[in-house]
């Protein structure tokens, strides 16, 4: 396995795998990517679905241990998660959030590097537009990373979030090393 560099390594083209995170509540997605440079390759990707009957204590539960255990797994040295934008009433909302806050929170206990992204610009950075819909997302993330292999919406959103902070992260590097 090629080395990876920290987040304050100044090392531009090093390998670095990133998890990205479509936080839900009844599907979270996940993706896990290489980024080395411009360069982008496919690892893993799924989807957390916590039983819709249970208590929300244990629906979270679930899915902090899920998230932690893909980390395990997956090693990656950086996460990237969505921020989340909801129109529907309020509960839906406050547990919305409170799934978002594990989905934070669980790769910052394990020492990853965090960074949330605006649903819009995780669209802008991958199709080119910040009202893209489901199936374009899709197309542009098989397009990205040709051997991913993703089961529905939420899956394909969470690698979509992960190739955004992939362009973000080289873009920041260069600002700084231009410095």
């Amino acid at each position: 396995m090629p080395r990876r560099f920290k987040s304050g390594e100044a090392h531009l083209h090093a390998p670095v795998r990133i998890i990205g995170i479509d936080p839900g509540l009844r599907r979270c997605g996940w993706g896990v990517i290489e980024a080395a440079g411009n360069r982008l390759s496919f690892v893993a990707s799924g989807t957390v679905q916590p039983p819709a009957d249970a208590a929300l204590a244990e629906r979270l539960r679930i899915l902090h241990e899920e998230l932690r255990a893909l980390i395990g797994r997956f090693d990656p040295a950086e996460a990237a998660v969505e921020e989340t934008f909801v129109s529907a009433g309020a509960r839906s909302a406050l547990q919305l959030g409170q799934a978002r806050g594990v989905a934070l929170m669980t790769p910052a206990l394990l020492g990853l590097a965090v960074s949330e992204y605006a649903a819009n610009l995780v669209k802008k950075s991958v199709v080119g537009t910040g009202h893209a819909d489901k199936t374009q997302i899709q197309t542009m993330v098989k397009l990205l990373l040709p051997a991913a292999r993703f089961e529905g919406a939420d899956a394909a959103d969470a690698l979509a979030i992960a190739i955004c902070h992939a362009h973000h992260r080289t873009a920041l590097r260069i600002q700084a090393a231009v410095r």
